[in-house]
């Protein structure tokens, strides 16, 4: 089955095509030849990730799936959610965004955390809304150069690693994409 990825983020797509064994080829939206830059005007993580998905479908007629994910911070309640991409700013800068987490984390005692990745399928016309989580905590300095976003400072829950720390198989056994996946293709099986 050919998938197209609502994304050009080429570690989202390289995460994905790792995760999934044989049987499903994705594209990505430079596949399709969508260089448009995709909206995300929602307020939940929800909303971003099935607008994104309707605009591929409708506009190029082709299943696909979109997702979009937010680092949850429990003493901020819930921020950056779902503005963890322009935490800092609509340049959509990473390291900023670590800086400006760590910034404001900096007298909190309660660095719990989780991401949250929630997919949008439109298969066939139907749409699909999985997702997936994973618990941890917020690092006090950044570990490991591997990963992106804000993989150097979390800490799944069960780890002394961060996600930077790992490998991206290491990663993909229990990452909140993988889950969100998972349950994903779960729904393209049956």
């Amino acid at each position: 089955m050919i998938l197209v990825f609502a994304s050009n983020n080429v570690h989202k797509l390289n995460e994905i095509r790792n995760l999934v064994a044989v049987g499903y080829e994705f594209l990505s939206l430079n596949d399709i030849k969508c260089s448009e830059e995709l909206s995300e005007t929602g307020i939940t993580l929800e909303e971003n990730a099935l607008q994104k998905a309707k605009y591929v479908f409708e506009k190029y007629n082709v299943n696909c799936f979109a997702d979009d994910t937010g680092l949850e911070v429990e003493s901020l309640n819930g921020a950056p959610g779902v503005y963890s991409a322009r935490y800092a700013g609509e340049n959509k800068n990473a390291e900023e965004n670590i800086l400006k987490l760590l910034e404001e984390l900096k007298e909190k005692v309660d660095r719990t955390a989780q991401f949250r990745t929630v997919i949008a399928g439109i298969i066939g016309g139907k749409e699909f809304i999985c997702e997936g989580k994973v618990k941890g905590e917020i690092l006090k300095i950044k570990k490991g150069g591997n990963g992106f976003g804000y993989d150097p400072v979390f800490m799944p829950k069960g780890s002394n690693l961060s996600f930077a720390e790992m490998t991206m198989k290491e990663k993909n056994k229990n990452s909140h994409r993988a889950k969100a996946l998972e349950k994903f293709l779960e729904i393209l099986r049956t």
